[in-house]
């Protein structure tokens, strides 16, 4: 993890600007320019983010942790209603700034780290009660991401994200539908996975060239799913669904033999996108001695 960024209460100077130059920044101090590497689409839509902030509807005492807060959409809004929220960003040109403009909205306690890097079950000892993730992710990082908060998933009351909405359809899709696939079966195996509202292009700046769409994650208890062995689990799901067009048989020839599916009570010839939450659960259980038991 990088170091922490300033805190919303820390003094920010900055220096005096030649009045009518033109340094590529607004009168806050934001860049005017998204960075494309970063894939960086800034929020700015009023009634969607109200509409965000309904849907998290923080609570006294929540510890709300936002990803990727850039020019503070979301976050100034947050902080006016809640009072302090912790935020993580990687694009050090916006710590200052948002800093800055944060003081007079609450507590911002800004962290400068790549999210993948985050511990949030230490984040989450570090305090009291779970935490509650937000923020609009960066397209191209959106599964990784996901998949990270799973590992703490724990440690997370709910998660409100914003995603490209193909990446929601996904995640949200049920077995024999066209997009239900690994990140599906692997989220709806932790989570209550919920779409909330579609978002349009022209919400953001620079304008993305897809719909958009929030989500909200709801972690099951510890146990719940029934599985005994995650990183089994994952193995399982990521051979099933490696090839789409292959069946049960084939596609898990590595792992599990036709009489290990069927005692799982799966036919061997189904394909990946036919088999429910469940099936994937009970074929990861089987007794690695009896994962291949002879045709």
């Amino acid at each position: 993890m990088h170091a922490p960024g300033r805190t919303a209460g820390a003094r920010v100077s900055r220096a005096p600007r030649e009045r009518g130059r033109d340094d590529g920044r607004d009168a806050d101090g934001f860049r005017r320019d998204a960075k494309k590497s970063l894939g960086q689409n800034f929020l700015h839509e009023r009634g969607v983010i109200e509409k965000i902030l309904l849907a998290v509807d923080p609570k006294p005492g929540d510890r709300i942790v936002e990803i990727g807060p850039g020019q503070g959409a979301l976050t100034l809004p947050m902080l006016d209603r809640h009072g302090a929220l912790t935020a993580i960003e990687f694009d050090r040109d916006l710590l200052e700034p948002l800093a800055a403009a944060a003081q007079a909205h609450g507590a911002l306690a800004l962290l400068h780290a790549d999210v993948l890097t985050v511990d949030f079950s230490a984040l989450a000892a570090a305090g009291e009660g779970k935490l509650r993730l937000v923020g609009n992710l960066p397209y191209y990082l959106s599964s990784p991401i996901l998949f990270h908060a799973l590992d703490h998933a724990p440690a997370i009351g709910d998660m409100h994200f914003m995603l490209q909405k193909e990446v929601v359809e996904r995640m949200a899709a049920g077995p024999g539908s066209k997009v239900y696939g690994r990140l599906s079966v692997m989220l709806q195996a932790e989570c209550t996975v919920t779409p909330l509202f579609k978002v349009a292009p022209g919400a953001f700046r620079p304008a993305p060239k897809v719909d958009s769409a929030v989500v909200r994650l709801v972690p099951r208890p510890p146990g719940a799913a029934g599985i005994a062995d995650r990183a089994r689990f994952a193995t399982v799901v990521r051979a099933a669904f490696g090839q789409r067009r292959k069946t049960l048989r084939n596609a898990l020839s590595g792992l599990l033999d036709a009489g290990a599916i069927e005692a799982a009570g799966l036919r061997p010839d189904a394909r990946a996108e036919q088999v429910p939450v469940e099936g994937f659960v009970r074929l990861a259980n089987l007794p690695v001695e009896a994962a291949r038991t002879g045709d």
